[in-house]
């Protein structure tokens, strides 16, 4: 292909400012480039909430987000993963001490998939009683806190650590802990696609009745 042909090529193609969710106030997360809105849809832009609030302390949160909707030149994304960074994570285990991690699929209150992966770090070896104690804390208090909550509420209060201080103050009382985060956090569907799921199952279950 000739020099011209490549630049009439790229031409043709424009650039797309990538938005935040709205929950992230509209944050800009960079640009694409495509030549049809179309091909932006589906992409995904990784990011911190560092740079995102403009805080570097915050630099260890990972985030994901997705392009769901495309503007004349802007596009919009919507949440699709959170996480800790690894070297974060690595940091806080210490010799001695216990990590308990539990994994909760859960369905918000708007009918939102999402699966969240809490983690306690504790200031000594725990006994198996004691981690079993606070990975069962550590469960029912996020099964009900994603039950009981819309989904943008639910990543609001991981993100912003209020979801770790609440297990953090109901574990502590089992066994002394350093600290407790929310490893990660992933979309697994919306609404539609868990009420397709229903759907189809009933109509299988209906099947095997007949």
């Amino acid at each position: 292909m000739s020099e011209r042909s490549v630049s009439k090529k790229n031409q043709q193609k424009r650039w797309y400012t990538v938005l935040a969710p709205e929950q992230f106030d509209r944050a800009e997360l960079g640009e694409t480039l495509a030549s049809e809105p179309e091909q932006v849809i589906d992409r995904t832009i990784e990011t911190t909430l560092g740079e995102i609030t403009d805080q570097s302390g915050e630099n260890n949160v990972k985030l994901t987000f997705q392009v769901d909707d495309v503007g004349s030149d802007t596009a919009y994304t919507s949440f699709v993963k959170h996480e800790l960074s690894r070297d974060y994570k690595r940091s806080l285990v210490r010799r001695g001490s216990s990590k308990i991690h539990a994994v909760v699929v859960a369905r918000t209150a708007d009918d939102y998939r999402i699966k969240i992966q809490p983690e306690a770090y504790t200031t000594k070896q725990a006994d198996e009683s004691q981690r079993k104690a606070i990975r069962r804390t550590m469960i029912d208090i996020v099964e009900t806190a994603a039950t009981e909550r819309a989904f943008e509420d639910v990543i609001d209060s991981i993100v912003e650590g209020r979801l770790s201080s609440a297990i953090y103050n109901d574990a502590k009382t089992i066994y002394p802990l350093r600290r407790v985060e929310i490893g990660k956090t992933t979309l697994e569907a919306h609404p539609e696609e868990v009420y397709e799921e229903e759907e189809t199952s009933v109509a299988v279950e209906d099947e095997d009745e007949a």
